[in-house]
């Protein structure tokens, strides 16, 4: 077995069958509408430009909600809004939203085409290090070796009244769990553990429920059942092997249990609804 993210494009397939399935993005929707404008609501006093930096920014959907609760807070306020994205094509997806959103007159867009560490890199390398009024990390900390590290350093980029906005799975959420008793056995050992109360950072947390339809993950000869199981573990053509029995048995016949049981999933009107509670972590300046 190989790790998801050694071919892009199925990676970004599944991702997107992902979003398709789940309710992330309603999830995130509710967040922006109800939170988010107490969170920006000092950023930018006094400022004649409000300064936002998108780790990760992918194709923009989020983006362009988080630029658009700013541009309400504070209207005529010219925004700088730069984009740090490894994905090209993610990148040019998000060129052609903003292309085809209107009432962005006033916000500057810059995008970088790296991931966090070379950003972090490139910064360290210059004299003087921008600072920014708000800087987010959605869906983005499982792909860092050192958390720790990465999150002090933004947080010494943060200006007066700054914000940072992580959003990640929640420990409380299936993906936890998931993680946690198979990481070792799957390609990605990928165990998102960071423990913000050691670095000594103020910061505040916010659960909201989410799920994911993994119904079709257990009919057999399913496209879509193919690209989930990919993304549930971080397996490229992790079907490929589940069906001709090159994944290890136990493995498999664990899995397809598991993933059915309260501990993961809820069943609903003839449905396996994954449990993918999100966390919404805002840290100050």
């Amino acid at each position: 077995m190989r790790s998801l993210f050694s071919d892009h494009r199925r990676y970004i397939e599944s991702f997107r069958r992902f979003l398709s399935h789940s309710t992330e993005h309603q999830c995130m929707q509710e967040f922006m509408d109800k939170k988010l404008p107490g969170i920006i609501s000092r950023i930018g006093d006094t400022k004649s430009e409000i300064k936002i930096l998108s780790i990760g920014g992918g194709a923009s959907e989020i983006d362009l909600q988080i630029v658009s609760k700013v541009q309400a807070q504070y209207p005529g306020v010219c925004i700088n809004n730069e984009v740090v994205e490894p994905s090209a094509e993610q990148i040019a997806k998000y060129k052609e939203l903003v292309a085809k959103t209107s009432n962005l007159e006033s916000v500057q867009f810059a995008w970088h085409n790296e991931t966090s560490s070379e950003y972090q890199r490139r910064m360290l390398e210059k004299k003087e290090v921008q600072k920014w009024d708000f800087i987010h990390m959605i869906q983005m900390l499982y792909y860092i070796k050192d958390i720790p590290v990465t999150l002090k350093f933004f947080h010494t980029l943060l200006g007066t009244n700054a914000k940072i906005l992580i959003i990640v799975v929640s420990g409380s959420s299936g993906w936890d769990k998931l993680w946690k008793k198979y990481g070792s056995r799957l390609p990605q050992d990928d165990l998102c553990l960071y423990m913000l109360d050691n670095l000594g950072l103020n910061y505040e947390c916010y659960d909201l429920l989410s799920t994911l339809d993994i119904s079709d993950c257990f009919t057999d000869g399913n496209e879509t059942a193919d690209l989930l199981w990919d993304f549930l573990t971080e397996t490229c053509n992790f079907f490929f092997f589940f069906y001709y029995t090159l994944t290890p048995p136990d493995l498999k016949a664990e899995l397809v249990k598991d993933l059915q049981e309260p501990e993961f999933s809820t069943k609903k009107e003839g449905k396996v609804l994954f449990n993918n509670n999100l966390s919404f972590i805002v840290i100050g300046a």
